[in-house]
């Protein structure tokens, strides 16, 4: 059974493990292993950790299988870094959705944003599915581009 729960800072060096592994999927899509999530530093999260708010999924030998963050600006929630370890990606668990749902019921009332690669059809999907529509798409590099989604307040 899985659970989320709001990470504290013995969770980060666990989390950023976890995001390595998770984005190679996205790097191998864009062709580019530089890619912000590959190189984050534990000091960057860190930092993200103190200026919003991280949670974790955890299977029932509390190993962390997937995380969400997210911070607040001008009554938006944006959320980044939704990321579930690739041994329990799809085969209908729903820890993606679950993770989306449990960061958007904690802040109800605001609008959400979040942004992924053009590429990421799956995530693209997954969001769609979840009520967001596409707003705005920005080119980041030659071979990167950002489709920005967003879902009003409810």
């Amino acid at each position: 059974m899985m659970q989320i729960m709001r990470a504290d800072r013995n969770d980060l060096e666990e989390i950023l493990k976890l995001q390595y592994l998770a984005y190679q999927s996205e790097a191998q899509l864009v062709n580019d292993f530089n890619i912000q999530p590959l190189t984050q530093t534990l000091e960057e999260l860190m930092d993200e950790y103190e200026k919003g708010v991280i949670y974790k999924a955890v299977d029932d030998k509390e190993q962390t299988i997937g995380s969400v963050r997210g911070y607040l600006r001008d009554g938006t929630i944006h959320i980044g870094k939704l990321m579930v370890h690739p041994n329990f990606q799809g085969r209908g668990r729903g820890i993606g959705t679950s993770l989306l749902r449990h960061i958007e019921n904690e802040h109800k009332g605001l609008r959400k944003e979040l942004f992924t690669s053009d590429r990421s059809i799956r995530n693209i999907k997954l969001y769609e599915r979840n009520g967001y529509k596409r707003f705005k798409e920005e080119a980041v590099s030659e071979n990167l581009r950002f489709v920005y989604l967003e879902k009003a307040a409810e």
